[in-house]
């Protein structure tokens, strides 16, 4: 039996609405697996869309979604630890949790069990690094791994912490592991490329005129600092550039707008990459009514 279904896909596919249909029907709860949702007040430059969250005038329950202040840095060891105590909740009831979201190491993280170790900050070893460029800091980071993700090096801090973890699990014994591997169901989102694209560059528009400006100005006067506000990439980096004057409005949309669209490229690779990693994922067109892909996703769930 399937302990879980898991809903992946990249950015601006669909899938918040789809995981919402797809829980109002099992009558079940979603946790999800999204790298920056966890923060509060980051609200419409991480796309919550909590409106997704009520089908048919129910509230659908979520997990993970505003756990943490901005300025913290949350990892990948502490989702693991909080997605298993809402699995843990859920299934508790006798219910399937639906895992949803496109932070595909988050998410194969728990599907695989894997060990991970809570780092602690290397204050040495910060000192040794902060005045590098973020070109020396990829070499360096390179001397540890192959850097199969961009984003690990898309800002100096994000490098040194990078470098950091590595550092630590060169002194550390291997454990045994934590966690069990998941039974999940996995549904992935296929979207055209053409159409993610317009797709991005239309939610960007309708982000910008939501007040996403206004989002980051209020951060930046809570006392969050530039530096912490742009180690969350994406949006959160090309909009404080703009508004602490360092590029104009222009060059931030244009600039934001190519790193989404690369930044979804690189979910797709990575959600293939699981494939080869023995993952089986079933994918659904994005473009199938919403009605069809559940009915689909709970045809196969009725199947196991």
């Amino acid at each position: 039996m399937y302990e879980l279904i898991t809903l992946l896909g990249p950015t601006a596919s669909g899938k918040t609405p789809l995981a919402a249909a797809l829980a109002c029907e099992l009558d079940t709860e979603i946790i999800s697996a999204d790298s920056r949702q966890v923060y509060r007040g980051m609200t419409i430059g991480t796309g919550k869309d909590l409106a997704d969250y009520i089908v048919h005038g129910k509230s659908i329950p979520y997990h993970l979604i505003d756990i943490c202040n901005p300025g913290e840095k949350y990892n990948l060891f502490e989702f693991q630890h909080d997605f298993h105590k809402a699995f843990a909740a859920i299934r508790a009831k006798g219910k399937t949790p639906v895992l949803c979201g496109g932070t595909g190491l988050y998410i194969e993280s728990v599907l695989k069990g894997y060990k991970l170790l809570d780092v602690p900050e290397n204050p040495a070893l910060r000192e040794q690094l902060k005045d590098k460029t973020p070109g020396e800091l990829a070499e360096i980071l390179k001397s540890y791994k192959t850097l199969h993700n961009k984003t690990e090096v898309d800002s100096a801090q994000r490098a040194i912490r990078a470098i950091e973890i590595e550092e630590y699990y060169l002194t550390q014994e291997p454990e045994k592991r934590e966690y069990e591997p998941l039974n999940s169901l996995i549904i992935g989102i296929d979207i055209d490329r053409e159409l993610r694209r317009a797709k991005i560059s239309r939610r960007l528009k309708s982000r910008l005129d939501e007040g996403m400006v206004d989002e980051i100005r209020h951060l930046l006067d809570a006392g969050i600092s530039p530096e912490d506000l742009m180690y969350y990439g994406l949006e959160y980096k090309y909009l404080t550039l703009y508004v602490t004057g360092q590029i104009t409005f222009t060059e931030m949309f244009n600039q934001l707008e190519i790193a989404i669209h690369q930044f979804a490229k690189r979910q797709m690779t990575w959600f293939r990459g699981m494939e080869r990693r023995g993952f089986r994922i079933h994918w659904l067109d994005a473009q199938m009514p919403l009605e069809e892909k559940t009915n689909r996703i709970l045809g196969l769930y009725a199947e196991n």
